[in-house]
């Protein structure tokens, strides 16, 4: 495979030990896989979380490590476990205990996009699924696990955001009477990625810049928040959902007039999470 599974972007010098990352941005699908999908060029992009690298990419002016995937989620769900293998898309594979991602199609080879669309007409190998596993999630991976700990290492702590992006029909539910509609959704699974100090820092620079937060519903994190996020031993993560349609034309998939100011937003809310200084980030402290 010549292109690499991730892109990298370092500061020049790491004040911080919040790392960003973006685990379903990518958009190079290889012509071995549109080939072999079934739906167009617009619904395969369907379930990616577009341009969310972009919106985060000031995150290495400010002193912390940005990760980007390179793939897109369709071709591998870098936000799942490596053996969440889905037996009605990979061929060979065992039917696992009750696990409601992969019932869904959504395990770490996806069977479907958004609204359920099915990717393939038949099945992959379990050759051809291990090999995207081990050419490109576990790269990922290997340097998510080497950034946390470098950053424990440095400053006795690690604090991941992992940035995601969500439908906006997918906050229907959230819709309240009187009430704004969330535009933002942290996620630390309920308390068990994150410390709450974190939380409430992160929550509160996004009030700031004039987002409505909710926490855990209807995105609570998935493999990411669940793997890195040990806040007894000073890991903490959190899954940052942003809503599409206040930076992208949903149907369309591209950015939208307001693309630069949703941009100049979350460049606010990095530089107060991240902090002015080296090594004094205004976070929780252990």
């Amino acid at each position: 495979m010549s292109r690499q599974a991730y892109r990298l972007d370092l500061p020049e010098t790491v004040t911080t030990p919040v790392v960003a990352a973006s685990p379903h941005s990518g958009r190079h699908y290889p012509w071995s896989f549109t080939r072999r999908t079934v739906l167009d060029e617009r619904a395969i992009r369907s379930s990616e979380d577009a341009f969310m690298d972009m919106l985060v990419a000031d995150a290495p002016a400010l002193g912390a490590p940005l990760l980007a995937a390179e793939f897109p989620r369709a071709y591998v769900d870098l936000n799942r476990s490596a053996d969440e293998l889905d037996p009605g898309v990979v061929a060979g594979v065992r039917r696992p205990a009750q696990n409601p991602r992969i019932s869904s199609g959504l395990g770490v080879i996806p069977r479907v996009v958004a609204n359920g669309r099915v990717i393939y007409r038949g099945k992959l190998s379990l050759e051809e699924a291990e090999a995207r596993i081990n050419q490109v999630w576990q790269p990922y991976h290997n340097t998510l696990d080497a950034l946390m700990r470098q950053a424990h290492d440095q400053f006795g702590r690690a604090v991941l955001l992992d940035f995601h992006s969500m439908p906006h029909e997918a906050l229907d539910s959230m819709s309240r009477p009187g009430q704004r509609r969330p535009e933002v959704v942290l996620g630390d699974r309920f308390g068990a990625s994150c410390d709450p100090l974190v939380v409430e820092e992160i929550e509160a620079a996004f009030e700031g810049a004039g987002l409505a937060v909710s926490r855990n519903a209807p995105f609570a994190g998935a493999f990411v928040t669940q793997h890195y996020g040990r806040p007894s031993h000073g890991r903490h993560a959190v899954q940052i959902e942003i809503d599409r349609s206040l930076y992208m034309n949903e149907q369309l998939i591209r950015p939208n007039g307001n693309f630069q100011n949703v941009k100049a937003l979350i460049a606010e809310v990095l530089r107060r999470v991240i902090g002015p200084q080296a090594g004094q980030v205004p976070l929780a402290a252990e």
